[in-house]
């Protein structure tokens, strides 16, 4: 039986349980998680600028609450 040639593709051999190939799929679903996070701080962040404006245009002039 004739023996199987070394890999020539220059990539390392994966692990037996898979750890190389998880690596990529681990780090984009904390890329995922990020963007989602920074998603909602920016829509509340926005969401509170146009309260302001919205208050400014109708005349007030007590429109900014420090908390």
């Amino acid at each position: 039986m004739p023996e199987e040639p070394p890999d020539q593709s220059g990539r390392p051999e994966p692990d037996e349980d898979g750890e190389e190939s998880r690596r990529p799929a681990v780090i984009a679903g904390i890329v995922v998680i990020l963007l989602v996070a920074a998603g909602v701080w920016l829509s509340g962040v926005l969401n509170q600028v146009g309260r302001i404006q919205d208050c400014v245009m109708s005349g007030r002039s007590n429109c900014v609450q420090f908390h």
